[in-house]
């Protein structure tokens, strides 16, 4: 959910802050006043293309932040036809995203405080949003959105049906791939596989354990140097603790200091650091002892460290230079040689499992296919009746199943799907892309977010245009349509109807002022008088008292 937006130096706008509720939120204003500018910062926090133009005139930046209320996706889809309930609050993640375009046009962004790229922040942020208007970030436009919609719609059926598929894709994808390694195994040639096993031979029979090399060099200073070394800790040893050693002086001066203790607090503090420094000699005394011990100068261990080293070292100029070299050389003559073993009976049990997963496959392509056409006709079916009071009367929407080719079936299914739009019946069925009208297009989604209800993950929907060409009737309908979708999602709708706007939660209005000769927008919540007031202003363009006593309806029928 968008909780909080901060939009500065952007088009008209300042420096203008929006808290937006969980429900209904609507934006009002005259036409021009900036609305498209807050749209405009939506669009740049989701990863749309920036451009210089949009930074406010004399401004070396336009900067956009937001905070974000991130919940989990649901986990099971409720039925189409059910009715949507209210959403529960509870504790969720905070992430903040923020967004700098230049006036060079170079963009920043940052993540949490963290910086990151514009494709990660349309990755993390972007289905966060719906931003629906002039056809820019509308998922719905994508085949593969589409498509998610028809299975949220089905239900769980089908997305049981999706998880087997997906399942035998998986499988029948290694199969083909064990398949295609044995049959490049097949074409090896004889000399590449004589070498394969002679250097598998070899490097067997060495049989180098990682990082042995490494220990080895690092022991054998210690073994060339073995009794130099003893004989040097022995004599730091007898250093500290033989007679009248550092040890015995130490406690000398303890002894002499502890007859005046209590007397000078700098003298005891001195004392202190004398015992620290005694007791420190004693275990660097003990350390000594056991470094002395533990140092071999055993001649026949030198000589078996260097034959060891000398075997790796003749590993390393075959087939090095460095070790990592001769265990990546090791691996791949271990899988050329066992691939090349058997390799007819090996060919044949690879066939026989690629004919099995690609049996699965197709069983599980059928049944999917077939739960998604059932469910394709309910959801054209659904879709076309719920647009009709929309301003869509006469519309009508089918889904066009295209069979795809063996190879190119997907993790998604082994046929497309597309939603065809008709608006009326002596009309040619279209793509969905293809519709001309933002505000069409707009209601369309209003729709389908209906439809789905809590089945939908997207939590914040943003529509621009929603109201372009209705009024009356209609006007009322796509209201209470909001207000529905309202219950399951955020919604943040720019309006220039007072019957959506009378519905909304909260209400902001966007107007433009004068600062001199420079124009400026002002973003400003409205409640009570106010709101009615603005309302009045929607319906009539003025105050009068027949607009206002009209506008008090309004927000008394929505309550």
């Amino acid at each position: 959910m968008l909780d909080e937006l901060r939009v500065r130096d952007i088009a008209l706008i300042e420096d203008a802050s929006l808290e937006f509720s969980p429900g209904f939120t609507v934006l009002t204003g005259e036409t021009g006043a900036g609305k498209t500018a807050l749209l405009a910062a939506v669009k740049l926090l989701v990863g749309e293309r920036g451009d210089s133009s949009m930074v406010r005139d004399g401004a070396k930046e336009a900067r956009v932040e937001a905070r974000f209320t991130v919940a989990a996706e649901p986990t099971a889809a409720k039925p189409a036809a059910a009715k949507p309930a209210a959403a529960k609050p509870s504790p969720c993640p905070e992430r903040i995203a923020s967004r700098r375009l230049g006036a060079d046009g170079r963009s920043k962004c940052t993540l949490d405080d963290q910086m990151v790229t514009v494709g990660a922040l349309a990755e993390h942020i972007g289905p966060l949003i719906d931003l629906h208007g002039q056809h820019e970030h509308q998922a719905l436009l994508k085949p593969a959105a589409q498509l998610a919609c028809l299975d949220r719609f089905a239900g769980a059926e089908v997305r049981d049906a999706l998880a087997v598929y997906q399942e035998a894709f998986g499988v029948h994808a290694a199969a083909c791939e064990q398949v295609e390694q044995l049959a490049a195994a097949a074409q090896t040639s004889a000399f590449a596989i004589e070498q394969a096993q002679f250097t598998l031979r070899e490097i067997t029979q060495t049989d180098p354990q990682p990082g042995e090399y490494e220990q080895l060099e690092e022991q054998l200073p210690r073994l060339r140097n073995g009794e130099d070394l003893a004989q040097a800790s022995n004599a730091a040893l007898k250093a500290l603790r033989s007679e009248g050693g550092a040890l015995e002086a130490l406690g000398a001066a303890q002894h002499e200091l502890a007859r005046f203790a209590g007397i000078d607090a700098r003298l005891d503090a001195l004392a202190a650091q004398l015992e620290s420094l005694s007791i420190g000699a004693e275990d660097l005394a003990a350390e000594f002892r056991d470094y002395r011990d533990s140092v071999e100068f055993d001649p026949q261990a030198l000589e078996q460290t260097l034959d060891r080293l000398g075997q790796l070292e003749g590993l390393r100029k075959r087939f090095g230079p460095r070790m990592e070299d001769v265990f990546a050389t090791w691996q791949t003559a271990q899988q050329t040689v066992e691939l090349t073993e058997s390799l007819e009976e090996r060919q044949a049990k690879a066939q026989q499992a690629l004919a099995a997963a690609q049996q699965a496959l197709q069983e599980a392509a059928e049944v999917l296919g077939g739960l998604r056409a059932q469910a394709s006709t309910v959801f054209s079916a659904a879709l076309s009746a719920a647009v009709q009071d929309l301003a869509m009367e006469g519309a009508a929407f089918q889904v066009a199943i295209t069979a795809l080719a063996p190879g190119a079936w997907t993790l998604q299914g082994s046929k497309h799907y597309e939603i065809l739009y008709q608006p009326s019946a002596g009309s040619t069925p279209r793509p969905l892309a293809k519709i001309a009208s933002g505000g069409e297009l707009s209601r369309v989604m209003l729709a389908l977010k209906t439809l789905l209800g809590e089945a939908d993950p997207t939590v914040t929907l943003v529509f621009d245009e929603i109201d372009a060409g209705i009024g009356g009737a209609t006007a009322t309908a796509v209201a209470q349509r909001l207000a529905q979708l309202a219950r399951t999602h955020q919604l943040i709708v720019v309006t220039h109807l007072a019957q959506i706007a009378a519905v909304a939660d909260s209400q902001w209005v966007v107007r433009k002022t004068l600062q001199g000769d420079v124009a400026q927008t002002s973003i400003t919540p409205v409640t009570g008088e106010k709101r009615t007031a603005e309302l009045a202003r929607m319906l009539a363009g003025s105050t009068d008292a027949t607009a206002l006593e009209h506008a008090r309806q309004l927000l008394e029928q929505a309550v």
